[in-house]
C-alpha cells in the first residue's frame, strides 16, 4: 500500500543567507622562539636555551602556563608506553617497545631555570607535560617574556621522531624542545602524549642548531646562512668557506608556523627544485641505489601537486617545503614531511602528496587535531585523492575508498562518534578509520547536499578566511551555509557527534494509468537529501533530487553530471516519502536511489528496483 506523503512539486528556494563573510574571527595566542641548540651525536643528548616571547591575546589572566615535554614519552612507565601495551590493538611500530628501553635508550626533556621577565618561576613536571607557575600573572593583552635552559636525550626511534630510524636515518627530531601549549576559548590544551596528534600556538621561530659538520640538516624554515653551510644549500658562491672547526651552526628562521621540526644525517643526498610561482622545494634521501631510481623521479610530481593544490584549495603561502627520508612512516610538520624512503614509486608519490597536502590542513588551517582528528585527516585525504586523480588518472570515483572504508568501520563493531578526543578512542583501529575514511567522508558526501561546485568554492573560501585561525567544525560549517544558501547544523550534528548510520531504501512503486507513484523510506536512522534516478525501456533516463526539509533549499546542480528536477522536500520527522512522475510504470525499465554512491548508504541492495516487461508494480514485504 503506497502512502503519498507528499505531492510533487518542483520549487525554487531563495537563498536565505547573505554571502560569505569571514568566519574564524576570534583571538590567537602569539609566540617568539628564539632558540640555541647543541646536539652531541656521540651520547645523543643535546642542550639548549630559549627565549619565548608570549603574547596574551586572550580576554583572561593567566597565572600558569603549560610546556609539551613530548620525549618524556618515550620511557618505560609512561602514558604511552602503557596505552601501546594496553589497547585492544597495539600499533605494531610501539607494542612493547618503550618498556624495553635501556637508560641510554629513552627520551628525555628537563626545562631549568625558567624566568618570566627575569623572576624565577616554580616548575611542575607531569611527565610528557610541564606546569609553570608564573611569578606575575600574565594579564589580558599584554606580554610576558619567558626564558629557560633545557636538555634532553633522543630516544631510540620508535614513533615519528627519535634517531637511527628502521632506515638509519640519524636523527628525526619532531616533538623534541619544550613546546607552550595552546590556550583558547576553551583554555589549555596540555594534553599527555600517548600518540596521537598535536596542536601548536601561532609564531614565529629563529633556531640556531649547532652539531657535527658531518651531518646534512633539513629544517622547518629558510636557511640564513647557507654560504656557511653548503650541503646543497644554495651559497651563491663557486668557492664555499666554512667556519673553522668540527662543528656547523644552522641558523633556520620560519614565519607563522605553530611547531619546527628537523633532521639530520651523514649521507643525505640534497636537491632542489622550484614550483612555478610556488614554493622552493627540496628533497633529502639516503644515498644509494635502493633510493636514487625513484627519489629521482619525485620532484616533477611534486611540482604538479602543489600547482594542483594551489590552484584548487588555496595558495601555499610559505617559500619553501622539504621532503625528507625519516620518521617511521610519513609525518607532516610545518614546511616539511618526514617520510621512509624506501619504496615503490607509486608509494612514495603516495605519501609525499598525502604529506604536503597536510601543509594546507594541519600546516595553515591548523585546526585542534586532537579534539576534530577528522578536519586534518579527512580534509587531507580529500584533497589527496584529487591530488592523486590528476597525477595518475583513472576511471571510477577517487574517493570510493573512504565510503568503503566508512562502511567497513561500521561493521567492524568499532565505530564511535568522531567528536571523541583522538587519545580516546577504544582502538587504533577505530580512530584510523575515523580521522582518515570517515573524515574524507564526510567531506566528500557535502557535495550531495549542497551540490559539487558550492563544495569546491567553499573549500577554496574555507582555507582563504580561516587559515592560521585554528578553525573548528562551526567554522566550516558556517562557510559552506553561506556560500550554498543552506542549513547544515542538522548534518554536521547527525555526522559528527552521533554514530547513527544511513539507509534509504525503495519501499513501493505502483503504476496507475499514465503516472507512477514511488516510495522511498528510511531505515536507518541518519538523515540525507535524495537523489532518484529512472531508466526508461528506450533508454533514456530522468534524474529527481529529493531535499531534506532541514536544509531549507536544495543544492545547486551545476557541475552534477546529470540535471535533476529537484522536488518538494522530505519533512525529516516523515519515515517515508512519496511522489509521482508523469510515466506508465510499463515504460520504466529501473528505480535506483543514489545513483552516483555519492552518499555512505550502508545497504545498496534495497537502492534498486528492475521492472520486468509486464510488471503491475513493487512493495516490499
Amino acid at each position: 500500500m503506497i502512502r503519498i506523503a507528499r505531492s510533487t512539486v518542483v520549487m525554487a528556494f531563495p537563498l536565505f543567507l547573505s554571502s560569505a563573510h569571514a568566519q574564524c574571527d576570534r583571538w590567537q595566542q602569539r609566540v617568539e622562539y628564539t632558540m640555541q641548540v647543541s646536539l652531541d651525536h656521540r651520547d645523543h643528548r643535546f642542550q639548549g636555551t630559549t627565549r619565548l616571547v608570549y603574547s596574551n591575546n586572550s580576554p583572561d589572566t593567566l597565572n600558569e602556563v603549560f610546556f609539551h615535554l613530548y620525549f618524556n614519552a618515550f620511557q618505560p612507565g609512561s602514558e604511552m608506553d602503557v596505552r601501546s601495551r594496553t589497547i585492544e590493538d597495539p600499533d605494531e611500530r610501539i607494542g612493547g617497545r618503550i618498556a624495553e628501553l635501556e637508560p641510554h635508550q629513552v627520551g628525555r626533556s628537563v626545562v631549568s631555570d625558567f624566568k618570566q621577565d627575569g623572576r624565577h618561576a616554580d616548575l611542575t613536571p607531569m611527565g610528557t607535560v610541564l606546569k609553570v607557575s608564573l611569578p606575575r600573572p600574565l594579564l589580558p593583552k599584554r606580554t610576558s617574556t619567558f626564558e629557560f635552559s633545557f636538555t634532553g636525550q633522543v630516544p631510540v626511534q620508535i614513533r615519528r621522531s627519535g634517531r637511527d630510524n628502521v632506515e638509519q636515518v640519524a636523527y628525526s627530531m619532531a616533538q623534541w624542545y619544550p613546546k607552550l601549549a595552546e590556550y583558547d576559548a576553551r583554555g589549555w590544551h596540555a594534553y599527555p602524549y600517548v600518540g596521537r596528534e598535536f596542536h601548536g600556538v601561532w609564531g614565529d621561530f629563529d633556531v640556531t642548531l649547532e652539531m657535527d659538520s658531518a651531518f646534512t640538516i633539513a629544517a622547518t624554515g629558510v636557511l640564513q646562512n647557507a654560504s656557511e653551510i653548503g650541503h646543497g644549500y644554495p651559497t651563491g658562491k663557486r668557492g664555499l668557506k666554512r667556519p673553522a672547526g668540527d662543528r656547523l651552526r644552522w641558523h633556520f628562521v620560519a614565519k607563522n608556523v605553530h611547531d619546527l621540526a628537523w633532521v639530520a644525517d651523514r649521507d643525505f643526498v640534497h636537491t632542489i627544485t622550484q614550483v612555478p610561482d610556488g614554493p622552493e622545494l627540496h628533497f633529502f634521501h639516503k644515498d644509494g641505489p635502493e633510493y636514487e631510481a625513484v627519489w629521482k623521479e619525485l620532484p616533477a610530481y611534486m611540482v604538479r601537486s602543489f600547482e594542483h593544490m594551489s590552484t584548487n584549495f588555496g595558495k601555499y603561502p610559505w617559500p619553501q617545503y622539504s621532503f625528507v627520508q625519516g620518521g617511521d612512516g610519513g609525518m607532516e610538520y610545518p614546511m616539511l614531511t618526514m617520510i621512509t624512503g624506501k619504496r615503490r614509486l607509486g608509494s612514495l608519490v603516495g605519501v609525499s602528496v598525502h604529506e604536503s597536502v597536510h601543509s594546507w590542513y594541519h600546516g595553515v588551517l591548523a585546526s585542534n587535531e586532537g579534539r576534530f582528528a577528522w578536519m586534518d585527516e579527512g580534509f587531507t585525504e580529500y584533497a589527496g585523492s584529487e591530488v592523486m586523480q590528476a597525477l595518475f588518472p583513472r576511471d571510477g570515483d577517487p574517493h570510493a575508498g573512504s565510503m568503503a572504508g566508512y562502511q567497513a568501520l561500521v561493521k567492524s563493531g568499532h565505530h564511535e562518534p568522531a567528536s571523541i578526543h583522538a587519545d580516546h578512542f577504544l582502538t587504533n583501529k577505530g580512530y584510523g578509520a575515523t580521522a582518515y575514511s570517515f573524515g574524507e567522508m564526510f567531506v566528500y558526501q557535502l557535495g550531495a547536499v549542497i551540490g559539487e561546485e558550492k563544495l569546491k568554492e567553499g573549500l577554496r573560501r574555507y582555507f582563504d578566511v580561516c587559515g592560521f585561525k585554528h578553525p573548528e567544525p562551526i567554522d566550516f560549517e558556517r562557510v559552506l551555509e553561506k556560500g550554498s544558501g543552506l542549513e547544515l547544523d542538522w548534518y554536521f550534528d547527525e555526522w559528527i557527534n552521533t554514530t547513527r548510520t544511513l539507509d534509504l531504501g525503495i519501499r513501493a512503486v505502483l503504476g496507475v494509468g499514465d503516472s507512477t507513484t514511488i516510495e522511498i523510506e528510511r531505515l536507518e536512522d541518519q538523515l540525507m537529501p535524495v537523489d532518484i534516478e529512472v531508466e526508461f525501456r528506450d533508454g533514456t533516463r530522468r534524474y529527481y533530487h529529493v531535499p531534506l526539509s532541514l536544509t531549507r533549499g536544495a543544492k545547486s546542480f551545476g557541475s552534477d553530471r546529470y540535471p535533476f528536477t529537484v522536488l518538494a522536500p522530505w519533512t525529516w520527522t516523515y519515515p517515508s516519502y512519496s511522489f509521482s512522475i508523469p510515466m506508465a510504470l510499463g515504460a520504466i525499465r529501473s528505480i535506483t536511489i543514489d545513483p552516483l554512491h555519492r552518499t555512505a548508504d550502508m545497504d545498496r541492495n534495497n537502492d534498486r528496483v528492475e521492472f520486468p516487461n509486464g510488471s503491475t508494480g513493487f512493495a516490499r514485504p
